[in-house]
């Protein structure tokens, strides 16, 4: 299959590198624990929790303060403002304060000379607990009744009524398992106060303006006296949305009470024990269904663990149930979503933000139609999606850019499928350890903040004299290649090369008030901020030619030869010595604002995404039924970004992302012990995908069309939408694990992730069904 020649059409659009790229070749790409350290500089850590939950009875911190090299200890007593690091509920403490919620939990705050010295100190502070009881399971959580808020329910029509009339139906449940972020580089920030209580902060941070007034809040100062900057992260993944506040605001505590700069740049167990991972589901449903295994009715329960505060599961918890649906018209359905209160670490943003949890869900449901029909499951996926009339989801927002059933079909033309579902199946006849499956699986993903007033962004553009460009916008770059996308939208206004646009780092004094980089939608609002400000610009350069040559300013073109206006033509740079000394502004701020997005959560009722971004996946896999190892042979993935801003950096978003729901899906597993402990915090017990993991043929093309929507060059999101791809190696194994007992009708009891000891239960239970 590696050599086999693909049957796309060929796209020529221009790629750019990564703006970073040869700096991370040859180590020069400078992140926040990279700079020269001054003299005077004090390391950080944190005094932790060993319970998951308990009242604060007494704490010894003698020994701590007399540890070699340390300064200052601290403990919420010694916070000026808000002892608050929460992006929105305010439960989030910078220093637990007389109780503790989850184990890892920061109790005390140490400051001293060097990083090995307060991490050696803060284990010595003593404790002494009064325990209380502990929920950590989603199981327990249930039958406490704990909830970080009320369970919320999404519907259409009357599932139950429709279930009691199906021909057909059917029930089951699932687990599916968090994931940690794994970025490679963990959590730091650097606080160095100003004159006059002004503090910066260099953080590896995705929400900037965050850190700016939680801080401000914390030291009880205005936000305009605090500034955070970010030039780079080594990956986020959601991981740096919400948490890096709390070392933010550890450093900026320790700056402002010493005087001294202060770095926090946390330990890897630490880190992995501390901060939020992806939320863990349980999903039970009830489906109703005809003999060619169209859905008529469903009833589905969503519970996931949230862990001990809200964080914001509220909103990612929402986006599962938006995505339940995936791309299938589901007549009537219910959607239940529990928001589960665990004394746990709270689970947190992470690529895809629901959506996956959500997406699986409804694909597991497809597999267990089709296995239940005896109908291939791909049949089943054609047959349940949206088209005419069928084209309204179950929060009653139209579906117009419905491209998946031509994604499907070319996909299944151009892999082969067919073809090789059959030799998949006489491989499978003639083979009793090993087995094969395949599957082809599609996306939907909506597109924007469902928060909608997050929907928008800002920029600034400066050009100068010399005819060089500087800008700078509120998107984080943490490896996505945001900056050099937005680079190329403001050369292509000018006409000039991507090598004349200098790129400068996030900074909140530049551009206040801005929203994450997530939701996929980095270049989108950013894209068109900065396109807006470069336009300004442009256009009084129009405007300065034709009132100084007596043409008019429509007559004016930028192109890559120069600016021609009539039979004469300028060099940009040329044009910008002109217009300065005939005193033309040459700078200029852009604002953009998502139109049309309109929901009520009350109702869960309305359009919260702009547009969708679709895909579709072929995954193959063979698994050795004795050991339950498997390996995935063969992906073929067909996706859609629109007019690709860069398709050198859509591919490798796609590439990464696809793994990445590989490793969620099938190695990487969270493990707490019954007392909240994470015993998975190190790469000693925690497995990421490697490259070995990779299939040998992987084989990606972009589909051919533009967004229908008028984004930035008609372009799509592509940070989220292809982590999804992976569930079509879950719903390959799930056949494969099926292939031990071929003449039973029924869906093998897999859960997520398909580890080793997994896929063993599962042959063992679809045996013995």
């Amino acid at each position: 299959m590696a050599d086999r020649a693909p049957l796309w059409p060929a796209i020529d659009k221009p790629s750019h590198p990564h703006d970073s790229a040869h700096l991370h070749v040859i180590g020069l790409a400078r992140y926040v624990d990279d700079g020269a350290e001054p003299a005077d500089m004090l390391h950080l850590a944190f005094g932790q929790s060993e319970q998951a939950h308990a009242r604060i009875a007494a704490m010894d911190l003698s020994a701590v303060r007399a540890a070699p090299g340390v300064v200052a200890v601290y403990t919420a007593a010694d916070i000026p403002g808000a002892n608050d690091v929460s992006p929105m509920a305010g439960d989030d403490r910078l220093l637990a304060d007389g109780e503790v919620i989850c184990v890892g939990q920061s109790v005390f705050l140490v400051a001293a000379t060097s990083r090995d010295a307060a991490r050696r100190a803060a284990r010595l502070g003593r404790i002494d607990y009064e325990p209380l009881p502990a929920l950590v399971t989603i199981e327990e959580a249930r039958a406490a009744g704990s909830l970080i808020e009320p369970t919320q329910r999404m519907a259409r029509g009357d599932a139950a009524a429709a279930l009691a009339t199906a021909p057909r139906r059917a029930t089951g449940g699932f687990d599916m398992g968090g994931q940690d972020h794994f970025y490679l580089e963990g959590q730091v920030a650097i606080a160095t106060p100003g004159e006059d209580g002004q503090m910066h902060i260099l953080s590896s941070t995705q929400h900037p303006s965050e850190i700016q007034h939680l801080v401000a809040h914390m030291l009880h100062r205005p936000s305009a006296d605090v500034t955070v900057e970010v030039r780079r992260m080594g990956g986020a993944f959601g991981g740096k949305e919400t948490q890096a506040a709390l070392f933010a605001a550890a450093a900026a505590l320790v700056a402002s009470k010493t005087g001294r700069p202060a770095k926090f740049r946390c330990d890897r167990d630490d880190d992995m024990a501390m901060t939020g991972k992806r939320h863990d589901f349980r999903v039970d449903y009830d489906v109703g269904f005809d003999d060619e295994g169209r859905i008529l009715a469903l009833s589905l329960r969503l519970a996931s663990r949230c862990g001990v505060t809200v964080d914001l599961s509220p909103a990612i918890n929402d986006r599962a149930m938006f995505h339940a649906d995936n791309c299938y018209w589901l007549p009537d359905v219910e959607i239940v979503s529990e928001r589960l209160k665990t004394h746990t670490v709270s689970a947190t943003a992470f690529r895809g933000f629901g959506g996956p949890q959500g997406m699986l869900a409804i694909e597991r449901i497809i597999d267990d139609v089709a296995a239940r029909t005896g109908r291939d499951p791909l049949a089943v996926r054609i047959a349940n999606l949206y088209g005419p009339d069928r084209d309204v989801t179950p929060y009653a927002m139209r579906v117009e850019d419905n491209i998946a059933p031509q994604m499907i079909a070319r996909l299944r033309e151009t892999a082969r499928y067919d073809e090789r579902q059959a030799a998949v199946e006489a491989f499978n006849a003639r083979n009793n350890v090993l087995k094969k499956g395949i599957a082809l699986t599609p996306v939907k993903f909506g597109i924007s903040f469902t928060t909608t007033h997050l929907n928008q962004a800002g920029a600034l553009v400066h050009v100068y004299a010399d005819g060089s460009i500087q800008i700078n916008h509120g998107g984080t770059e943490m490896g996505q290649g945001l900056y050099i996308k937005v680079a190329q939208v403001v050369a292509d206004v000018f006409a000039v090369p991507v090598s004349t646009v200098r790129i400068t780092a996030t900074r909140t004094d530049k551009v206040p008030n801005t929203s994450a980089t997530a939701a996929s939608s980095g270049a989108d609002l950013n894209g068109m901020a900065a396109f807006e400000a470069a336009t300004t610009i442009r256009d009084r350069l129009a405007a300065f030619l034709a009132r100084t040559h007596g043409c008019a300013a429509g007559d004016v073109r930028f192109t890559p030869d120069g600016v021609r206006f009539g039979d004469q033509c300028l060099s940009f740079a040329t044009l910008c010595r002109k217009a300065h000394i005939g005193r033309i502004s040459l700078s200029s701020t852009g604002y953009y604002a998502t139109p049309g997005i309109v929901y009520d959560r009350e109702s869960h009722k309305g359009r919260p995404f702009y547009y969708f971004a679709y895909g579709a996946a072929v995954s193959e896999v063979v698994v050795d039924t004795l050991t339950g190892e498997h390996r995935v042979l063969a992906v073929d993935i067909l996706h859609d970004v629109g007019r690709s801003l860069n398709p050198a950096i859509d591919m490798g978003q796609i590439e990464g992302g696809f793994l990445q729901g590989q490793g969620w899906l099938t190695t990487e597993e969270l493990v707490f012990d019954a007392n909240g402990r994470l015993l998975t915090h190190s790469p000693a017990t925690y497995k990421i995908p490697t490259a070995s993991d990779r299939p040998r043929h992987f084989a990606i093309h972009l589909w051919d069309g533009d967004n229908v929507q008028p984004t930035i060059n008609r372009s799509k999101a592509v940070g989220e939408p292809p982590f999804m791809l992976a569930i079509s190696v879950f719903s390959a194994l799930g056949r494969t694990i099926a292939a031990t007992a071929p003449d039973k009708r029924a869906l093998p009891p897999l859960n997520a992730p398909a580890t080793p000891e997994a896929i063993l239960r599962a042959i063992a239970g679809h045996r013995a069904a």
